[in-house]
């Protein structure tokens, strides 16, 4: 018998890999979601999860990103 899985592609850079990585480990989406760890910028990922994925990524990405209006003028 075969098992069919339906999954998503990711490429990314090998920091954001390993995060994603860690949120498969600890199970922070409320299940385990990588299919295949494919090399150093290429994870499989199941289908159902992608959206909920892209939300924690961008959410990790504005937390870390800088903008103009943090930034507080000294005197």
């Amino acid at each position: 018998m075969v098992n069919v899985l339906k999954g998503v592609l990711v490429e990314c850079d090998p920091t954001v890999k390993q995060y994603l990585l860690h949120l498969d480990e600890t199970n922070a989406l409320g299940q385990k979601f990588v299919i295949e760890d494919l090399d150093d910028q290429h994870v499989f990922v199941t289908a159902e999860i992608k959206d909920t994925l892209m939300k924690k990524i961008d959410a990790m990405m504005e937390q870390l990103s800088y903008s103009s209006s943090d930034k507080q003028e000294t005197k």
